[in-house]
């Protein structure tokens, strides 16, 4: 199926675009693997560090409609991973935010289906759901406008699709590599909010949701996985025993826009989720704007379901923690001392 088929993947410089490479590089899959990102200096990395011919690297922007329709002819399928996402920096300039999580997801999925892309799938975050911060509120808008896209796209042509998922752990900018660095230099471990949970993920575990979503998303469908959680406290002592450290642990409080615990899938979206097993499939809202179907016929489930949210799902615990740290090759890297092939990203 993928073979002599070419990928995009937007924001390919970034964590998610290293596993897929990884996943992929050596194999027979795709004759061809596009890389479009604005980061110069990223991209000459990996072109230095591969040296493979099948990598193709696109100097662009989303943002910019041209400079993403030029990479998209000719390609056969899309990951579409470009975002803003830090926390902090979406609540300062959330224009910005919207311009390349909004706007730039429109720009991409007009130049697939402009380009006639079979298929592309949308990445988005457990931060969608119910949104109370700029980044979260970005993302949920990015994942309309695919769901409307995919509305009005004709049979037979570009499937849109969406994948949601929680943290993915030891990304760029995530908790592990703060917790680690202030373990390592001695510092204080600063802690937020003990009690507050976070879905626990791997950047493997996030390809395999969106190579699923690429087997058996329809039209418009979001997928959502199943994923355990635990607390931040737990995960500061569970890298604290690995690390055999005694640092000590210091509750700094709840930063603007942080939530206690993220949701994956509302109650809404409960109510009509497919259980697929390991993930959820959620069908796109198809109603027209026919306004009595939003406001005179209602769904008397959904005052009876539950979010699911990292305070209900399997919670971990440290010594859970534990057994899925080891397995992050930066854990091994920087705990273990094992020689772990980096990707830059």
């Amino acid at each position: 199926m993928l073979k002599n088929k070419t990928l995009l993947i937007t924001g390919g410089t970034g964590s998610f675009g290293n596993a897929v490479l990884h996943r992929f590089l050596h194999t027979d899959h795709f004759k061809e693997i596009r890389i479009f990102s604005r980061d110069e200096k990223k991209q000459d990395d990996m072109r230095n560090q591969l040296k493979n011919d099948k990598l193709k690297f696109y100097i662009g922007d989303v943002r910019d409609y041209s400079s993403i329709e030029k990479a998209m002819h000719g390609v056969d399928y899309v990951f579409h991973a470009a975002a803003l996402k830090q926390v902090p920096s979406c609540e300062f300039f959330p224009i910005e935010a919207t311009k390349t999580n909004v706007f730039g997801t429109q720009n991409t999925i007009d130049a697939a289906v402009a380009n006639g892309v079979q298929k592309i799938i949308c990445l988005s975050t457990d931060k969608a759901a119910y949104p109370i911060n700029a980044m979260g509120i970005s993302k949920a808008l990015m994942e309309k406008v695919a769901i409307a896209a995919a509305r009005n796209i004709r049979e037979n042509k570009t499937t849109v699709c969406l994948t949601r998922y929680g943290n993915v752990m030891a990304s760029r900018g995530s908790v592990i590599p703060l917790f680690l660095n202030q373990i390592k230099t001695g510092k204080t471990i600063t802690i937020t909010d003990p009690k507050m949970t976070r879905f626990l993920m791997s950047l493997d575990e996030a390809v395999e949701l969106v190579l699923f979503a690429f087997e058996h998303g329809n039209q418009g469908d979001l997928f959502v996985n199943k994923a355990p959680a635990g607390t931040i406290n737990d995960l500061a002592l569970a890298l604290k025993d690995l690390c055999q450290a005694d640092n000590e642990v210091k509750i700094i409080g709840t930063r603007h826009g942080e939530k206690l615990y993220e949701t994956l899938c509302t109650r809404e979206e409960m109510a009509k989720a497919e259980d697929m097993g390991e993930f959820y499939r959620i069908p796109a809202d198809n109603r027209d704007l026919n306004y009595a179907q939003y406001f005179s016929e209602g769904e008397k489930d959904i005052s009876v379901i539950e979010d699911y949210h990292s305070h209900n799902t399997e919670q971990l615990g440290v010594e859970g923690m534990k057994k899925l740290l080891v397995k992050l090759p930066l854990i091994r890297k920087e705990v273990f001392g094992e020689d772990v092939a980096q990707m830059p990203g």
